[in-house]
């Protein structure tokens, strides 16, 4: 007789292989990481002897669950901020909780209590899109789950990188240091197309390809950005996407809930993966994503939570169970997703959605010894039909709970033994967990009138570029003008003439930041108002860098659309001075050396300031970029205008005009 080193034997099995091949006295062998025989209890205890045997009577041996997409530290922020909208949940809770407290330990942390939570839910696999990724690598292998790990990368300030660039290198040494490993699968995972330039999504996507890893992005989760895509490129997300090749990388694309028939078909045309979250879709109010059609078109589908402050918990049976229910509710169709089928997408269709399909997903000889034990006993369990071997899948799907796991096993390697957990000390996990709840609660109480919270409650509001570089002077001579249009280094693009009247809020407490409310008037040739823009932008005060004496690198500005009246920000802010400030602005863009800068002329007439000004300004996701842009300013000031040094102002309008008071 072979010897082995673990025998599961008398359990109901279900493969989850192509076939749907069940035994219901079944039994698997296993030696090492892998499965070494499948088959009948009695064929396989006569060919082999083990060290261990688990009698398995009234249970289910299965293959491990799949998550398809989440985000593990965020267990952290579990119930921190619901029933909100998409926008206020994130802008105003999550990024700014994220902001004061993701760091590494953190992210272990919250790695180990979701990897806890999942393996008492039966899950052996799952993909993650966070910071820190190599630290959640690290925390998930020493639990011992398989994953395929993240780091996200967009054009904002992460918690981990303070520019894109950061985390593309970041994300490039992670990869070369997790290549290979048994349990961990490096991944790059630009955020979304709507948090990404085209040039991030280029870069994410060679980086992939040059080591044939996964690429992970959200896609389509609201309509918002549906709309945003066509206004900004004139282009659907998808085909903005897939003209961009990042489709070339192999790619996972989770949510996918406003993609219409033309999307399927571009999904399906190039192999992309899709991770249908339905719990957090349902919850954040995203939508119900076309389920229906993209089966039927062929996409490969998987299933996932989303993160646990979104979702709240990471039950992949509680998910297959409503990826079942809810298709069939929205299409009024029945049989749009049956129990078997729900299984595969959260067993064998999830890992070949992660490109993991030769390696685990279902249970077959070869494949590694990923896989779960359910007890079959339970009161909601019974009674147990067997006339129809579909039923054993409509039980599972629509009946078991994540307590009927009892055995975990990943690997070759068990992880929870008599729903005991063997690899993570529970007790610990949670009493650090409660700390972390305790200093959120304080900083959110803290932050309880935050300027910024405000805005983001308003609704509308966006970031704009991370960087903007800027030097103001005064224009003594106003000749200087035309001799900047007329360089030859010089290339005029555009030329507007505006009114503003902005109000400006300022709160005691500098750090709160400022709020402007401007109201835009367009003049044309002849003099004449032709339109009118209102937007808020919210600015904080602290500088990222200064060059040459007087250009200044600022961090990023929020800005908002202005849709009611000046009056209700007055009561809204309740502000503890009010600046106003009214001038007439000239407005050029130009392009000096290739770069598009913007060159402002302003005459101030409330308050009356004497003076006349000229700003240049210009903008940048990059770090790298802002500080090439503020040597081409210095250029422009010293080369192109020669203005003396003593005619540059360091100070904002909104400043300027308080010391005119």
């Amino acid at each position: 007789m072979q010897q082995v080193d673990t025998l599961l034997v008398r359990g109901t099995l279900l493969t989850m292989n192509d076939a749907f091949d069940q035994f219901p006295d079944g039994a698997v062998a296993i030696r090492g990481d892998s499965l070494v025989a499948i088959g009948p209890t009695d064929a396989l205890l006569a060919e082999y002897t083990a060290g261990e045997v688990v009698d398995c009577s009234g249970q289910i041996i299965m293959p491990g669950l799949v998550n398809a997409h989440t985000h593990m530290p965020m267990t952290l922020l579990r119930a921190m901020a619901d029933d909100l909208r998409l926008d206020v949940w994130l802008m105003g809770y999550m990024m700014p909780t994220e902001r004061e407290f993701v760091n590494p330990d953190f992210c272990r942390l919250g790695t180990q209590l979701s990897c806890a939570e999942m393996i008492r839910g039966g899950t052996t696999l799952f993909a993650d899109m966070y910071y820190f990724e190599a630290d959640i690598a690290e925390a998930t292998a020493q639990a011992g789950l398989r994953a395929v790990c993240g780091e996200s990368i967009m054009k904002f300030p992460a918690p981990d990188a303070d520019s894109y660039e950061q985390s593309l290198a970041y994300t490039r040494q992670f990869i070369q240091d997790w290549l290979g490993h048994p349990l961990i699968v490096p991944s790059v995972a630009p955020h979304a197309p709507y948090t990404c330039t085209d040039d991030i999504l280029q870069a994410c996507t060679n980086l992939a390809l040059e080591f044939d890893v996964p690429l992970q992005t959200h896609i389509l989760e609201t309509r918002q950005e549906a709309d945003d895509s066509w206004n900004e490129f004139e282009k659907k997300v998808v085909n903005r996407v897939a003209d961009l090749g990042v489709f070339r990388a192999k790619t996972i694309a989770a949510h996918c809930v406003h993609v219409d028939t033309e999307d399927i078909r571009l999904l399906h045309k190039h192999g992309v993966a899709v991770a249908h979250n339905p719990t957090s879709n349902l919850k954040l109010a995203s939508g119900i994503a076309p389920i229906k059609e993209m089966l039927e078109r062929g996409v490969r589908l998987s299933v996932g939570t989303d993160g646990a402050a979104s979702n709240n918990d990471l039950d992949m049976f509680e998910e297959m169970r409503l990826a079942a229910l809810l298709v069939k509710g929205a299409t009024f169709d029945p049989t749009a997703l049956p129990a078997r089928e729900a299984l595969a997408m959260a067993t064998r269709w999830g890992a070949e959605a992660l490109h993991l399909g030769s390696l685990t997903g279902s249970l077959e000889v070869g494949k590694r010894a990923d896989l779960i034990v359910v007890d079959r006993s339970p009161l909601h369990n019974a009674p147990h039909f067997e006339r129809d071997p579909n039923s054993v899948y409509s039980q599972v799907v629509y009946a078991t709970q994540a307590a009927d796991v009892q055995h975990v096993m990943v690997n070759g390697q068990w992880l929870m033994r008599a729903r005991t957990l063997l690899t993570l000390d529970e007790a610990a996990i949670r009493e650090q967990a409660a700390d972390y709840a305790r200093q959120i609660d304080r900083f959110l109480i803290a932050r309880e009138g935050n300027v910024l919270n405000k805005l983001v409650a308003i609704g509308g509001l966006h970031q704009e570029e991370s960087f903007e570089i800027q030097v103001k002077a005064r224009l003594d001579d106003e000749t200087l003008i035309e001799q900047l249009l007329q360089s030859p280094v010089v290339e005029m693009v555009k030329h507007n003439h505006y009114r503003q009247y902005d109000t400006y809020f300022l709160f005691e407490d500098p750090d709160q930041g400022r709020v402007r409310y401007r109201e835009d008037d367009f003049i044309d040739a002849s003099g004449q108002m032709v339109s009118v823009r209102t937007r808020l932008t919210y600015t904080i005060p602290d500088k990222a860098g200064e060059f040459d004496d007087a250009v200044l690198l600022s961090h990023s500005r929020f800005i908002a659309p202005a849709d009611r009246p000046l009056r209700f920000y007055r009561e809204y802010f309740q502000a503890s001075q009010e600046c106003e400030i009214h001038k007439d602005r000239l407005r050029w863009h130009i392009l000096y050396k290739g770069v598009l800068f913007y060159v402002n002329v302003d005459q101030i007439m409330v308050p009356d300031v004497k003076e006349r000004y000229i700003e240049i300004k210009s903008r940048t996701w990059s770090l790298h970029d802002a500080e090439y842009k503020a040597a081409l300013t210095t250029e422009i000031l010293n080369d192109v205008l020669v203005l003396k040094p003593d005619t540059r102002v360091r100070t904002e309008y909104v400043e300027l005009c308080q010391e005119s008071e």
